[in-house]
């Protein structure tokens, strides 16, 4: 099994119980999350997807499911923006630390606000990216927004 990344050490160091999966990662595979989804056989709407997106300029981390996308107007509207625009990937990357594919939720290098698909409370347990590219953490969702402090909202279509 993989060894420690960032985002596992946060859920160890807060006592919070999880499970790691890994999976064969397609570096040539367009959507990330159902590629994983597909090869862990797993339903598309448990594996969850990190967006990195921008909400008035301000950085957002976008927990939604793989098979879902974000609105941005709704995205906006719940941080109390105008306007919300995807992060361009090589600030995702420096901002986070992890490289696209592989960026999980927890243990980014500068933490910020967070919002979690509240679709995730149909699941006892999601799978979020461990941190790097073919790792999956499996929790359950209350324990994802105890880690990362944030909120459930609706976001995705």
């Amino acid at each position: 099994m993989a060894r420690g990344t960032p985002a596992t050490l946060v859920l160890s160091k807060a006592g919070i119980a999880f499970e790691l999966v890994e999976y064969d990662y397609d570096p040539g595979g367009e959507r990330v999350g159902l590629q994983a989804a597909e090869a862990m056989q797993v339903t598309p709407d448990r594996v969850f997807k990190t967006l990195m997106a921008e909400v008035d300029g301000k950085p957002i981390c976008a927990i939604l499911p793989s098979d879902a996308e974000v609105d941005m107007k709704a995205l906006a509207a719940v941080c109390g923006g105008k306007s919300a625009r995807m992060m361009k990937p090589d600030v995702a990357e420096r901002m986070t630390g992890y490289k696209v594919g592989g960026i999980s939720p927890l243990g980014q290098r500068k933490q910020v606000t967070a919002l979690l698909e509240q679709s995730s409370q149909a699941h006892a347990t999601i799978y979020v990216n461990g941190g790097r590219r073919g790792l999956q953490i499996v929790l359950a969702p209350d324990d994802l927004t105890r880690a990362l402090s944030c909120d459930m909202a609706k976001f995705a279509r």
